[in-house]
């Protein structure tokens, strides 16, 4: 009789440990996409912030300059398309990533083109509330860049801990997948030239 204890005295303490590497697991994946989601939230967050401040330095700058329609046209444009691509924290692929990274690059790029058209405006550029929405947009893109390096670092421990063993094997049972990154946009290796 005492034979056939071991045996399942074996089998079940296998079990337990199973179960409860499994539960742990899952938990502690679980625990890691709700960090990214929560990373995700400040993400979209700062990018809401600088998509209000946006209305309110192309109408100050609307009644000091007269410039090219076509710069404020393109900053207008450029905010309404990066506020229309939404991304969901359950759907953060690589490719969502880069599609919102795109648009949200085309705004930064809109704009670093009307700061630089701004230079020939003496006035403008001496205004309160210009060179205070102009602080507050600086503030912000410090903002971003903090909160998408905090989202890397997120998704970087997400997915290291998805890839070693043996939480890669309890990642499969679960279906719990990669991450996309945040990536530098292209050129971003590049100083800028400014001229004038």
């Amino acid at each position: 009789m005492k034979k056939f204890l071991i045996p399942i005295l074996i089998i079940a303490v296998v079990g337990i440990f199973v179960y409860t590497k499994a539960v742990g697991t899952y938990n502690q994946f679980v625990q890691s996409e709700e960090t990214i989601n929560g990373q995700w939230a400040e993400v979209q967050t700062q990018y809401q912030r600088r998509a209000d401040l946006i209305p309110n330095l192309v109408n100050t700058v609307k009644g000091y300059a007269e410039f090219e329609q076509e710069t404020l046209t393109g900053v207008v444009e450029a905010r309404s398309k990066a506020t229309s691509v939404q991304i969901d924290a359950s759907n953060l692929t690589p490719e969502k990533l880069a599609q919102f990274q795109q648009a949200q690059d085309q705004l930064s790029g809109a704009l670093s083109r009307l700061l630089v058209t701004i230079e020939k405006y003496p006035d403008l550029k001496a205004n309160q509330n210009f060179l205070e929405l102009q602080a507050q947009l600086e503030g912000t893109e410090n903002r971003i860049s903090v909160a998408r390096r905090n989202f890397n670092e997120s998704v970087q421990a997400y997915n290291s801990n998805l890839r070693t063993f043996p939480n890669n094997i309890f990642a499969g049972w679960y279906n719990f997948e990669p991450k996309g990154y945040f990536e530098a946009a292209a050129g971003a290796e590049n100083a800028p030239t400014v001229q004038f």
